[in-house]
């Protein structure tokens, strides 16, 4: 009996350790996004829009959490509106870091992410589903500490076809 506790114990504190080596929860190259921003920017949509975003940990800095808001003024042809989404972004064992996006449209979309080399540039591209567009988001951090932002869209069918959609500026509040 004390031997098979003895086991259960050492093999639960062997998987904790292990889990902790291989976590991944390394940030550091994120830091420069944390905050509150304010942004400017247009694009196909027609029209200029203003919103802004943060970007914060949480769960003991295990996800890092983006939440956006852009918001269109009227036009002779569209009311004003109002566009919401909620990004939590994770580091996956073994897959690298990884987002899930939600928006007050409905839309859930999956996106791994990737660093540039010189950590100041992140890009979420979206998993490739054959029936439905492909997206790309791009955070280009600036030598003034502003971020520039590119929304990219592909066409269903073509993965890596992708037109630029939306682009902005931001800076910290």
């Amino acid at each position: 009996m004390k031997r098979t506790l003895l086991l259960a114990f050492l093999l639960i504190a062997g998987v904790k350790a292990t889990a902790q080596q291989s976590d991944g929860n390394n940030w550091d190259a994120w830091r420069p996004l944390l905050g509150k921003w304010t942004a400017e920017g247009g694009g196909q949509p027609g029209q200029a829009s203003s919103g802004g975003f943060t970007f914060d940990f949480d769960l003991e800095s295990k996800v890092l959490i983006r939440r956006n808001y852009s918001e269109y003024p009227a036009t002779a042809s569209k009311p004003a509106s109002r566009h919401e989404d909620l990004m939590m972004i994770y580091q996956e064992p073994g897959k690298g870091t990884r987002a899930v996006y939600f928006d007050n449209e409905g839309h859930v979309i999956y996106y791994s992410a990737s660093l540039s080399n010189d950590n100041k540039t992140i890009t979420f591209l979206s998993d490739a589903v054959p029936t439905t567009p492909r997206f790309r988001l791009i955070y280009s951090l600036r030598k003034d500490g502003s971020l520039g932002i590119e929304f990219d869209v592909a066409p269903p069918g073509k993965p890596d076809s992708f037109s630029k959609y939306v682009e902005g500026n931001a800076r910290r509040k």
